[in-house]
């Protein structure tokens, strides 16, 4: 089998650690895993951490326009935007995504009105994942809740887009802590791979085909009044 050739590719992670650059993030060790694959592949590769930059809560494309005094949600969003792939990182609390990540779906959800040149949804063609770590239960719980609220603002999923690892109920040693064992865990660095290769492929099939065809689902073209295959019920 031919090898794909990935490089034309650019992927984005952004770590919704609670902890602020340079304190250790657990999250961000097995985000390292996915990062190095990409690497490897010569794909361009992003990885920041949003607690690090000033993000209001909020879904207006630039909250300044409300009541914030400064913004870095738009600078930010050209990265997202010049990003093939997205991939959400995030810790468990409480058995949930961390109010970091919540804010950043928030503020994508914000800028899923605009369109793009065919008049569709602006993240139709892009792809995305989330990679998960934590010390209770809860890895699919935030897988599902991510992966849903990234395809229901125009992203899309491939088959097994998440990752994650755990350890013991309560508290005990965490991803990067030597005595978790979690580097050799071979769950986690199957489904990893896996995730990173099948955003990888979905992504080039995406870019090589130019995103989904317009033909049913392109907003303007709606709004203009083409209605393709749609007839309005008759209600008598």
């Amino acid at each position: 089998m031919k090898q794909p050739d990935f490089s034309e590719l650019k992927a984005l992670f952004i770590n919704c650690t609670l902890k602020k650059s340079p304190r250790q993030s657990h999250t961000q060790g097995l985000i390292e895993v996915s990062k190095k694959i990409f690497e490897k592949e010569g794909v361009d590769v992003e990885v920041i951490r949003a607690v690090d930059y000033d993000i209001p809560y909020g879904v207006l494309p630039d909250m300044t326009e409300e009541d914030a005094e400064y913004d870095a949600w738009p600078a930010l969003f050209e990265k997202v935007m010049n990003a093939d792939i997205l991939i959400l990182g995030t810790p468990i609390w409480l058995g949930e995504r961390s109010s970091v990540c919540t804010k950043i779906i928030e503020r994508l959800y914000g800028m899923s009105g605009k369109q793009n040149d065919k008049g569709q949804y602006i993240f139709y063609g892009k792809v995305g994942g989330c990679i998960i770590t934590g010390n209770e239960d809860g890895v699919k719980h935030c897988a599902m809740s991510m992966l849903y609220s990234l395809q229901h603002i125009g992203y899309s999923i491939p088959p097994q887009a998440d990752c994650g690892w755990i350890g013991e109920v309560g508290p005990g040693p965490s991803y990067l802590d030597e005595e978790s064992g979690a580097k050799d865990n071979e769950f986690t660095n199957r489904n990893t791979t896996f995730m990173t290769y099948n955003l990888l492929h979905l992504a080039n099939m995406m870019k090589t085909n130019n995103g989904y065809p317009s033909y049913g689902n392109s907003r303007a073209q709606w709004d203009d009044g083409t209605r393709w295959n749609f007839e309005n019920p008759e209600y008598r």
